[in-house]
């Protein structure tokens, strides 16, 4: 590999509005945990050591996040589940062929998703 070739993701950050509202939201409600945490935002690692971020911007600007797909072992267990804890999931659960998805809105309007592959 060259010293140039991109060789992964090392954090998917979406912006936030209030970052004390959104470490409460990932942290209580969907149960990741930080691993740093500042106060502009915060990084989690995952499972499968994939990070994920929050950042609030010095200048306050704000765009919806989207994209993020949350490996789940069961997407309607876990709508269940979090839907229970707090979290805005949507009510349709989509089945496809090769996944299984549920929507999920978080404390700041991003958007993301509980994905379930099949085998």
């Amino acid at each position: 590999m060259s010293n140039t070739a991109i060789k992964g993701i090392d954090v998917h950050t979406y912006l936030v509005k209030d970052p004390a509202r959104a470490l409460a939201f990932y942290r209580d409600v969907m149960e990741l945990t930080p691993q740093w945490e500042g106060e502009q935002g915060a990084e989690f690692e995952l499972a499968d050591g994939a990070t994920f971020g929050i950042w609030k911007m010095d200048d306050g600007s704000w765009t919806s996040g989207t994209g993020v797909m949350f490996s789940v072992p069961d997407a309607r267990a876990a709508a269940d589940y979090y839907r229970a804890r707090g979290a805005k999931v949507m009510s349709d659960i989509h089945e496809g062929e090769n996944c299984n998805m549920a929507f999920v809105e978080d404390s700041e309007g991003n958007y993301f998703i509980l994905h379930e592959r099949k085998e």
